[in-house]
């Protein structure tokens, strides 16, 4: 696997070795071990799955607070995505700054996002299937998340979108801002 530091730290992208022919491919997704030798040693213990029909459906800022914070490691096996994540640790470097990264069921990238951080994304292909681990279950007490369009962030999704509105849940549409958000989370170096 080729593992690829951001500068945001504790933020990887990830390319898992993938062997490939005229039937198809094989790749091993998660590797306890290997993920150990990484540094990334979280026990995830939920596995998520999402479907989403139309190009421009957006999804987040979303994050669970302490207790519950998840860390996540984020792929997609059908279509494509412009995956997105703030940081929101106080202390760290790259505070309130964003990341991005094109996830696709052609690129096989993966991204293992530590506690600390909110997470989105944009379908930029029809029928795509997002799918991602968590080292904490959802706890609906704890989940939490900012506005995917607030200037305080600065994340320019036009691209992504190319003019069309983003198809919306009502839990999004209402999310707050940065500028009212007292973050639980650390920075921890």
């Amino acid at each position: 696997m080729q593992v690829h530091e951001t500068e945001f730290p504790g933020l990887l992208v990830l390319v898992p070795k993938v062997f490939q022919d005229e039937r198809g491919f094989f790749l091993e997704s998660y590797n306890a071990d290997h993920f150990r030798e990484i540094g990334i040693d979280c026990g995830f213990v939920q596995d998520n799955h999402a479907y989403s029909k139309d190009v421009g459906v957006l999804r987040g800022f979303h994050f669970q607070v302490p207790p519950a914070a998840q860390a996540k490691l984020v792929w997609v096996t059908r279509g494509a995505v412009l995956d997105v994540v703030v940081d929101l640790r106080r202390g760290s470097p790259t505070y309130g700054r964003v990341e991005h990264v094109i996830l696709s069921a052609a690129n096989f990238k993966r991204i293992f996002i530590p506690k600390g951080f909110g997470h989105a994304y944009v379908t930029i292909m029809p029928d795509t299937e997002f799918q991602y681990k968590v080292d904490a279950p959802y706890s609906p007490g704890h989940e939490s998340g900012l506005a995917w369009d607030d200037p305080a962030i600065g994340m320019d999704w036009e691209p992504a979108l190319r003019g069309r509105e983003p198809i919306l849940s009502e839990k999004d549409r209402r999310l707050p801002g940065l500028a009212s958000f007292e973050s639980p989370f650390t920075f921890e170096d």
